[in-house]
């Protein structure tokens, strides 16, 4: 398994009338947490737009709201990957707190689009050879 963490602090714009984080910002979140771990492990989205040519379209996005994100809170994005990528991949993460409160969880399938071919890919080599020290 690789778990992955990063940090986000809600912005007033982030927030609704009741001062709650806006529920269509959690998408943003899961979106910071992938895009942070693929660069911890030496990969960034856009490596893989331009240099590699690959598109990853989301698939399935499933999110459960526990407690709200509030204004000026610190979250900690939890990202990880249970299973190495073949076709797809799936990113689950956990929204936590300052008090280590779980506050949102969901996931996120991806899968690979060649960019030159428009057609569905398996998962690249290089991001297969990257992860897999992770699964050990």
């Amino acid at each position: 398994m690789h778990r992955h963490q990063t940090t986000y602090r809600v912005t007033y714009g982030d927030t609704d009338q009741m001062g709650y984080m806006y529920y269509g910002h959690y998408a943003r979140l899961y979106e910071i947490g992938r895009a942070e771990m693929l660069r911890s492990s030496g990969l960034t989205y856009q490596q893989f737009e331009q240099e590699l040519k690959i598109m990853m379209p989301v698939m399935h996005l499933e999110c459960k709201y526990l407690r709200p994100a509030l204004y000026d809170q610190l979250l900690t994005i939890e990202t990880s990957l249970v299973d190495i990528p073949t076709k797809m991949i799936t990113f689950h993460h956990r929204i936590l707190n300052q008090q280590n409160e779980l506050l949102n969880k969901g996931q996120v399938k991806l899968f690979f689009i060649d960019m030159n071919t428009q057609k569905r890919i398996s998962s690249p080599d290089v991001l297969t050879k990257k992860l897999k020290p992770y699964f050990g």
